[in-house]
């Protein structure tokens, strides 16, 4: 379809007779137009007539916003550029253009024509069956018969006839009637039919039939009064015939009553249309419609503003549903239907939900899986806050439910698809049920479709794959209990029993969601619905690791989005997650610091069993490690029962004269001091029993007495009941104070990094000194020495990845290998053994050397990361790694001018050089030095003396002698090298320096964050490990084994950082943390509720609460003089009646009249 501007519409031209329901399937299927929420069939006013200007104001102002605001919404009419019609396309252009892009709100402008009216509609015939036709509109301000380019579609009904209006009323008709009993959502998901709503302007005769016709299909009315025709014909008959008796055809006691009402209807239409030749019709159309007033509402547009139009049609809509609702449903559920379907929260606020209705559990199931899946947050809080029970609401079932109802195209959908694929084996298909309404032949394909795939329906085990991926290794599987697989570390059996289970009637569905809130929180979150994902977390009970939890989710759902814009807006609610947390922890930390300190080191059972702070480091959450209270948690493991201002060469000296920690060099904490403590009389004191042990003493955490066939710690304490808290049993002196030096995590510390440069000048020594030839004449004892030094390195190394935490050894390499120190190990551990074989043998004896080498470079550099634990050069370590990035995107600029520069240099200096050798060096290496102004000018110059000896024979240039330069255009050369110069000194190097420069500004300004953050991970690992540094590590190695293997005593260091709080302690400290998050929301809503945005929109409000009871009072006023009225005519008629019988001398009056009062002046009479 054409026009003076290109545009590209549908239209489908059919008989009258067509079927409604294929018609459907072809506009919301075939013409991908969004299933609607709302239709509004416009009839009326489709004459060249010249249309009202507040006609004009409520289609453009009322109308098209409040379709809008309903969101997917279809409005009907004839599509023709003139009258009404014209009026309604020119509305829904202009809304279409100035509203945002998001086409789930737009409004679909549809026209309904008769095919013989259709101005130049041959142009919309092509012999060949070809498409698009091309249909030209001529604009002119001229009403006619032409087609609407304003229009998304038409349907063009061919009934015969040409030139006659009226040939597509009764599909229209029929078209109406099928869509208002679909249900809105795809594949008719929504929770009610689709609302459908005549609206009637004007209107000639023939129209009563129409609108007759569509009150007996119970489709609600909405008269413009005023806007003239039929309009103002019914408004006038049912608001001055409201009060008569209706009209009842089969009561023979009503009969007076009927011709009565008849006769008023027959005067009615006698005075409206005094030039119709056959009333008789049109009065039994009339009483025929004045059956069905219940569907009809009355708009005074002409009064009323079109701003509230949106509520108009939404009482005509709630007040036809009333007269259709059944006896057992709600009075009121249709109106909270309507109010869901258009995501009115503010009419359900102040309509429904005012307190005057009870509510009950039923009436707000359906409504909530709605609510969720169209992301309508506000009605969500709404549902809960008055009377939907969340426990009993979220069944594994409906979760599952929610879940299969992801958009597709979201990485949700994509990873959800990837796993479902995984336990199908195929690549699955759609997964959506069809609705009872499509065609036969296609609800049994459909049906057929549904049946084969009962096992391509997303489960919880395709949900906690899902949440594998996303959250790492910190969390245990989310839902395999449920399941049954809480004891299958093996995927492949795992995949085995959940088939195996899906196949039978997955009992587990009906069974209710063991905790709800955090569920629909992951499920908000894997969406990024910012506002739903809020709420629900505000539900939760462990609030700071929850956003931390969220936090992580999108942060790794950022690395698979492709869209720029969701991806920011993830990394977006991300941070803001992530501030979420550091704002709770903070008022935790200030309310109660001992608390706070559990708080991040508790066990979390909703959570997988992972803990704050692992959590806050695997989402890379530096803002919130930067907080003093996790900082201060981290110095105390730090330096365990030491002072935490305690000099580093005291620690020094102390290393090396042991005997000085029984001195007071080094101030410690005594052991009386933390009993005091423990004991200190306060309301929080079950709170510091675990704590005081826990975080404190981590001598004796770290340690188990090798003696004790039971470990007993503050956890266990807890869970035996043990009323008591735990004391560690009292040692010697001597003992205690040199286990509370050698184990604190700084101690194993200072000692690694002091053995690891005995380790760096023992490889050197090796290396330049003493590195013997093969087998038999070496290696010499102190290569050996080396050897055995790596060994104990590489056990240590296997420790921290086989034999450290709960998980299962596929993720604690997963985890070791995202380290890129860990990196750097295992590289420097292979060349070592690559080159300690290879020096075994003569052959390869000094490439065996040369990667030693290497290799001692690798283990060199290692020592940055112990460096990360000082405030000072940590921060500096981040920079040179990333500046490390930075040289990469310069050498790549780099090197395309050094190639295209060496290679031309290179040609144009010598004709003919065929060694590789010497030209790779003239092409890369010669141009590379340039920068760095080592510049041979006798090379590249002809006219300066070179005494290098060149000749031009080529079998002797073959042969590996020099070529003598090209004398051939020189100057070239020189104006290259002078160019090359400039580009690279000057250009290149400057634009490093600023990349450099940028780097070091954006590090250095938050290099406290960083440092705070990285430190996490260097006191984790020195917590965890032996206290001896290698090679003295293989003792502990020894005594290890001996503790695990052979005596099986359990380690307490698998649980480093990790705090288990079961029963009333766990109670306690959730509670308290929930008090402090109700307190932050209070007072995050009182700073919002004072800024002048929120008190501009109180004011608003309270403007609107006025201009509507302005309206009510003139409403009132209106109703008032219409009274007045009645009553004076009432008056007239009585006096008119005394002043016949009076003069009347058939009868006489036994008394005479009552004399007339003056009320006004009895006051005065009476004075």
């Amino acid at each position: 379809m054409g026009s003076s501007i290109s545009q590209c519409h549908l239209f489908l031209r059919l008989s009258w007779d067509s079927s409604p329901s294929m018609v459907y399937t072809m506009l919301t299927t075939h013409w991908s137009l969004p299933a609607p929420n709302l239709v509004v069939s416009v009839v009326g006013g489709e004459s060249r007539t010249k249309v009202k200007t507040w006609v004009r104001e409520v289609l453009r102002q009322g109308l098209v916003k409040a379709s809008q605001r309903a969101g997917a919404a279809w409005i009907l009419t004839a599509g023709l550029r003139e009258g009404v019609g014209r009026c309604v396309g020119e509305a829904v252009r202009d809304h279409a253009t100035a509203a945002s892009s998001d086409s789930i709100n737009r409004v679909v402008a549809l026209g309904v024509a008769s095919w013989g009216l259709v101005h130049n509609r041959e142009q919309l015939v092509n012999p060949k069956g070809c498409f698009p036709a091309k249909y030209y509109v001529q604009s002119s301000s001229r009403d006619s018969c032409s087609l609407d380019n304003n229009y998304q579609a038409f349907l063009l009904v061919d009934d015969g006839s040409v030139g006659h209006r009226g040939g597509e009323t009764t599909f229209r008709a029929k078209l109406e009637d099928f869509i208002s009993h679909q249900r809105t959502g795809i594949w008719g998901s929504g929770s009610i039919d689709i609302p459908v709503l005549c609206m009637l302007i004007s209107g000639e005769t023939s129209m009563l039939q129409r609108v007759d016709v569509s009150l007996k299909n119970s489709i609600p009315l909405l008269v413009l009064a005023g806007s003239g025709g039929i309009a103002d014909f019914l408004s006038d008959l049912l608001e001055n015939l409201s009060s008569a008796t209706a009209f009842q055809s089969s009561n023979e006691g009503d009969s007076e009553a009927s011709v009565d009402l008849k006769e008023k209807v027959t005067e009615r239409v006698k005075k409206h249309f005094s030039s119709e030749p056959e009333t008789d019709k049109l009065v039994e159309q009339a009483l025929s419609i004045y059956q069905n007033k219940d569907f009809i509402t009355i708009y005074h547009g002409e009064q009323e503003s079109p701003t509230d139009f949106d509520t108009v049609l939404l009482k005509a809509l709630v007040r036809a549903s009333k007269h259709r609702v059944s006896v057992d449903a709600s009075p009121y559920s249709e109106e909270l239907n309507l109010a869901v379907a258009w995501n009115r929260v503010d009419i359900a606020k102040s309509e429904l939900f005012n307190g005057d209705i009870q509510w009950r559990y039923e009436d707000l199931e359906g409504s909530m899986t709605d609510v969720l899946i169209n992301d309508k947050p506000q009605f969500v809080r709404l549902f809960t806050e008055n009377g939907l029970n969340i426990l009993d609401y979220l069944t594994y079932g409906r979760l599952e439910q929610l879940y299969g109802s992801v958009a597709e195209g979201t990485p949700l959908y994509q990873l959800l698809q990837r796993r479902l694929a995984m336990r199908v084996g195929t690549t699955p298909m759609p997964t959506s049920h069809p609705p009872e309404s499509l065609p036969e032949t296609q609800s049994k394909l459909l049906t057929e479709k549904v049946q084969s795939e009962t096992q391509s329906e997303i489960t919880l085990f395709e949900i906690s794959g899902v949440l594998e991926i996303l959250m790492g290794d910190i969390c245990e599987l989310f839902y395999y209990d449920v399941l049954g697989l809480q004891n299958v570390s093996s995927q492949r059996i795992a995949l085995r029993r959940v088939s195996k289970l899906l196949r039978g009637e997955r009992i587990y569905q009906t069974r209710r969601c063991s905790t709800p809130w955090p569920s629909l929180f992951i499920w908000a979150v894997l969406q990024n619905r910012s506002e739903m994902a809020t709420f629900f977390w505000e539900m939760t009970r462990e609030s700071v690791l929850s956003a931390l939890s969220g936090c992580k989710i999108l942060r790794e759902l950022s690395k698979l989005e492709d869209e720029n814009e969701t991806k920011l807006s993830m990394k977006d609610l991300a941070q803001q997650f992530e501030n979420l947390a550091l704002d709770i922890f903070s008022s935790c930390y200030r309310n109660n610091e001992s608390r706070s300190f559990k708080l991040l080191i508790r066990k979390s059972p909703v959570w997988g069993g992972t803990t704050c702070l692992q959590m806050g480091m695997s989402a890379d959450a530096r803002l919130f490690f930067s907080h003093d209270g996790v900082q201060s948690l981290l110095s105390q493991i730090w330096w365990g029962d030491m002072e935490r201002n305690t000099e580093v060469w005291k620690l020094l000296l102390t290393f090396f004269c042991p005997f000085l920690c029984y001195t007071n060099l080094i101030s410690f904490k005594e052991q009386f001091e933390q009993q005091q403590e423990e004991e200190k009389p306060n309301e929080d004191r079950p709170a510091n029993i675990h704590y005081g042990t826990t975080v404190f003493s981590f001598a004796d955490i770290k340690h188990i007495d090798a003696d004790s066939q039971e470990v007993t710690t503050p956890v266990t304490a807890t869970i035996q009941g043990i009323p008591e808290p735990y004391r560690p049993p009292q040692r010697p002196f001597v003992v205690s104070r040199w286990r509370q030096f050698w184990f604190a995590p700084v101690t194993a510390f200072l000692g690694n990094v002091l053995m690891y440069f005995l380790f760096l000048g023992l490889f050197a020594y090796v290396l330049l000194m003493d590195f013997k030839p093969p087998p038999p004449s070496g290696p010499a004892i102190t290569e050996c020495m080396l050897y055995f030094w790596v060994f104990t390195i590489v056990c240590e190394e296997m420790r921290e990845t086989f034999f450290l935490g709960n998980m299962t050894r596929r993720q604690r390499f997963r985890i070791y290998i995202q380290n890129v120190w860990n990196k750097f190990d295992l590289i420097a551990i292979t060349l070592f053994i690559i080159g300690l074989i290879s020096r075994m043998f003569k052959v390869s004896y000094e490439f065996g050397r040369d990667v030693l080498c290497v290799d001692y470079m690798v283990f060199t550099l290692r020592l940055l990361h112990i460096f990360a634990i000082h405030k000072q050069l940590g921060p500096k370590i981040i920079i040179v790694g990333k500046m490390v990035k930075d040289v990469f995107f310069f050498l790549f600029f780099l090197g395309v001018w050094l190639m295209a520069y060496g290679v031309a240099n290179q040609a144009l200096l010598y004709s003919y050089d065929p060694n590789f050798s010497r030209i790779f060096r003239r092409v890369f290496y010669r141009p590379y030095l340039h920068i760095y102004g080592q510049i041979p000018v006798e090379e590249v110059d002809v006219d300066k003396v070179w005494d290098l000896t060149c000749t031009d024979n080529i079998t002797l240039i073959e042969d590996g002698a020099e070529p003598c330069r090209s004398l051939n255009n020189n100057w070239l050369v020189v104006i290259l090298l002078v160019i090359y110069l400039l580009v690279t000194n000057i250009l290149l190097i400057n634009l490093l320096i600023a990349m450099f420069s940028y780097t070091f500004t954006e590090v250095q300004a938050n290099s406290d964050i960083y440092w705070k953050f990285q430190r996490y991970n260097l006191i984790v690992q020195y917590h965890s490990r032996p206290s001896l540094a290698p090679p003295f590590i293989i003792i502990s190695h020894i005594n290890l084994f001996i503790k695990r293997i052979i005596r099986k005593v359990p380690s307490v260091k698998v649980h480093q950082f990790v705090l288990h709080l079961r029963g009333k302690e766990a109670n306690r400290l959730t509670t308290w943390e929930t008090i402090q998050k109700e307190d932050f929301l209070t007072a995050q809503n009182k700073i919002q509720k004072s800024s002048d945005s929120e008190k501009l929109k109180r004011m608003s409000d309270k403007l609107n609460g006025v201009m509507k009871q302005l309206s009510e009072i003139k409403e009132f006023d209106h109703r008032l003089k219409a009274l007045e009225n009645e009553m004076e005519y009432s008056s007239n008629a009585l006096r008119w009646i005394v002043d016949t019988l009076a003069q009347s001398s058939t009868m006489k009056p036994p008394r005479p009249p009552p004399a007339s009062k003056d009320v006004l002046s009895t006051p005065s009479s009476s004075s």
